[in-house]
């Protein structure tokens, strides 16, 4: 006979997976805007932009 479906963990299991995506999505869409800002020679660190004051 087969199990009685937890549909608790099934849950669990779908909303991790979803929040893993997320992350890559998210890790992925990072890499590419540091590749494309890199490429138009943006690169400075942001502690060197700072505002002036007048």
């Amino acid at each position: 006979m087969a199990f009685k479906p937890n549909y608790n963990q099934e849950r669990a299991n779908r909303n991790r997976s979803k929040q893993q995506k997320k992350q890559e999505k998210l890790q992925r869409r990072e890499e590419d805007a540091a590749k494309r800002k890199a490429a138009r020679g943006d690169g400075e660190p942001e502690s060197d932009k700072t505002p002036h004051q007048d």
